[in-house]
């Protein structure tokens, strides 16, 4: 039984059978805002990714978003809230104390005194929903939709709910050791890169790879452009959102978010400018995106000075980790991997040498011993190792979930060759992004490349090796009839 009154001030008052508190009402409406606000960023990485792909293959990750986060959705209300944030002293092994969202209402959240867990359980649910859609990505045009239903479920228990336990759980090892991961460097950003990179490592190149059939532009950088827009405009909640409350620790991680961003998307755009001499759209987003996750980790510890280095770095790094993948000769379609796991490891990083106690403590509660700044040398190798941590637990548990799934009827993920040449959204939805979806390309291609490899772009650079150079000044995707 809840019993709820109002102070004088207008706080919420509340008592059980298990205690009495205050919730801060500034602090709850702050925190359901930023809950819609990182909600809307789930359909922006499916746009996003989207737009990047070819035509035929453009509705299914927008289902994917939405897809994520109705699965998710139940997975946390199931038990992943309870796995992640059980305030037992042994947290996730076998802990169901918040079972189906048992005794999940009122009482004070593990984040915050002043935020009642049922406000912390659904803002937490957004960054477990969004961090499978950000791995799965790396499915793209060579992967069935069904059995991605269930990985999207096991990924989020096994993988997913863990890290978020040991980073941001107080009884986590991460947490107890002292670890700085203020919104999600490890649990969101290195988990699903990693993650990607082992799916991408699972099912293999796409047909025809290294050839004209890839040597694609992205079909719909509109889509890119708008899902770098939701994706942006969310982060402020996903940043400032885990202030869990309306303070100047807050403004702060929303003023370094943005600067982050937008030093790391001119960063990219100017190293692609160097070898193509033109501004790129894509590259700026891409390196909007790459600012955005390195600054994820360290939004709440630094300053708007350092903000423009974590952009900086994370536009350079990213960038030049585009090319691993032609470097180890796996096909990360989306570059998921070198923006999101790259991106994560940088910020981890930077965090443990510009974190400062006063940024932390302008909450007027925080309080920590800081980084390389405040001389505390010892958060970078805190930093270090859970970065690393984060990576091979990822990867490990994701290359396992995949080849257990493979050996199940009707669980493997990589589809036929023919779905491949149809189309995802035909083949598997029935469905399409757009009225007409030409596929003659992927049936008569005109003349072979070789892949060159180089430039920071999401494909490769591609060198016509047949006598009709004039020819590849044409869309490849265009077909003229015999």
């Amino acid at each position: 039984m809840v019993n709820v009154t109002y102070d004088s001030s207008g706080d919420l008052e509340w008592s059980n059978d298990t205690g009495s508190g205050v919730f801060n009402l500034g602090d709850i409406a702050w925190t359901l805002a930023s809950t819609a606000l990182v909600w809307i960023m789930i359909p922006g990485v499916g746009f996003f990714y989207s737009g990047l792909l070819r035509r035929k293959n453009a509705l299914n990750m927008i289902y994917l978003s939405m897809m994520t986060v109705a699965m998710v959705s139940f997975q946390w209300f199931f038990w992943g809230y309870s796995l992640a944030f059980s305030d037992t002293a042994s947290p996730y092994i076998g802990d169901l104390k918040y079972f189906a969202l048992r005794n999940v209402l009122n009482q004070p959240s593990i984040g915050s005194p002043r935020v009642p867990a049922i406000v912390f359980c659904v803002f937490q649910l957004m960054f477990a929903a969004i961090t499978p859609m950000i791995a799965i990505g790396a499915v793209a045009e060579r992967s069935r939709l069904g059995p991605l239903l269930v990985f999207v479920f096991v990924w989020s228990t096994l993988v997913y709910d863990p890290i978020a336990c040991w980073t941001w759980n107080s009884n986590g090892w991460s947490y107890v050791l002292g670890g700085l991961d203020f919104a999600g460097g490890t649990p969101v950003h290195i988990s699903s890169g990693t993650a990607a990179l082992a799916i991408s490592l699972y099912l293999g190149k796409r047909r025809g790879y290294g050839t004209e059939r890839l040597a694609y532009k992205p079909h719909n950088t509109t889509y890119v452009i708008l899902g770098t827009v939701f994706l942006w405009f969310g982060w402020f909640g996903f940043n400032g959102g885990s202030a869990l409350s309306a303070n100047l620790r807050a403004t702060e991680a929303c003023i370094v978010t943005n600067l982050a961003a937008s030093v790391g998307g001119l960063t990219w755009m100017l190293w692609d400018w160097r070898l193509e001499r033109k501004w790129s759209v894509v590259g700026f987003c891409s390196g909007a995106i790459s600012g955005l996750v390195a600054i994820t980790p360290g939004s709440g510890f630094v300053g708007a000075p350092a903000a423009v280095l974590f952009g900086f770095m994370a536009g350079t790094v990213c960038n030049f980790a585009t090319q691993l993948k032609f470097l180890f000769k796996y096909d990360d379609t989306l570059d998921i991997f070198a923006s999101h796991a790259i991106g994560g490891v940088v910020g981890n990083i930077l965090t443990g040498l510009f974190a400062q106690a006063s940024v932390a403590g302008a909450d007027g509660i925080t309080v920590i011993p800081g980084g390389w700044l405040d001389h505390n040398y010892r958060q970078l190798g805190i930093q270090l190792a859970d970065s690393v941590s984060g990576l091979s637990y990822s990867f490990v548990m994701t290359t396992i979930i995949l080849w257990i799934m493979h050996f199940i009827p009707g669980c493997r993920l990589r589809c036929d060759e023919e779905t491949e040449i149809l189309g995802i959204d035909d083949a598997e939805m029935g469905e399409f992004a757009y009225d007409y979806v030409g596929i003659e390309s992927e049936l008569m291609p005109r003349h072979e490349y070789t892949n060159g490899a180089s430039g920071g772009s999401r494909e490769p650079q591609h060198t016509v090796t047949s006598s009709q150079e004039s020819d590849h000044e044409k869309d490849p995707r265009v077909v003229t009839e015999a």
